[in-house]
């Protein structure tokens, strides 16, 4: 059963490469076009197509705009963002409106079908352009949030929560740190009153879910 297409670009001589590209494949039908994000909501919502290869840029609102839509109104549509350029921010918005490709314009004729294959398949793809991008992105999302988990407390209230973590009993960690038991009672309800936690298991199971000890 050919993969039905609709073919979304701001510019006639692009949506007319993309056309005639896209229907020398045996299984691809392209049918309908749109200049618009407006447009293709619009298309796509009267044409049910499998997939829809739209540009990000478009005039007024943004191909993210109308993939966004389409996401919520029809989930079963896949889209693919096509673009000329691999920044972070657009990639992350496209993967949050819900495209599940994204792929450069200037990737060969040949990935272009291989992509529309895969979306078609099922899967989820990204060009390799910047694959490395999206892992670094989230590899910095990840520490950032371990580092604010911890950043209402000081230093010594880390140093706490660690030992608490450990199973330390109030009385052991006074001996350890050369404080008074009542101190250590005192740091530790402050402890859990910023993180917002009720007892010893829940602030173990948050130093150890966050990485407290990549911090100490």
């Amino acid at each position: 059963m050919a993969l039905r297409i609709i073919v979304v670009d701001d510019h006639e001589v692009v949506r007319l490469g993309l056309r005639t590209l896209l229907e020398r494949h045996p299984n691809f039908t392209v049918v309908e076009e749109a200049e618009t994000a407006n447009e293709a909501v619009q298309k796509t919502l009267l044409l049910h197509p499998d997939v829809v290869v739209m540009d990000i840029r478009l005039p007024g609102r943004s191909g993210i705009d109308a993939c966004r839509e389409i996401n919520e109104q029809l989930p079963e549509t896949k889209v693919i963002m096509l673009t000329s350029y691999a920044e972070d921010e657009m990639l992350f918005d496209a993967i949050s409106a819900g495209a599940c490709g994204y792929v450069l314009k200037q990737v060969g004729s040949d990935d272009l079908i291989s992509a529309l294959e895969a979306v078609g398949r099922g899967e989820a793809l990204l060009d390799p352009a910047v694959t490395q991008q999206v892992f670094d992105r989230v590899r910095e999302a990840a520490r950032k949030e371990q580092a604010e988990a911890f950043d209402q407390l000081t230093d010594q209230e880390m140093r706490i929560l660690s030992l608490v973590a450990q199973g330390k009993t109030n009385r052991e960690i006074a001996e350890e740190l050369f404080l008074g038991e009542g101190t250590v009672r005192n740091y530790v309800s402050s402890i859990f009153n910023k993180l917002d936690l009720t007892n010893r298991a829940e602030a173990a199971a948050y130093a150890v879910r966050h990485r407290l000890k990549d911090f100490l």
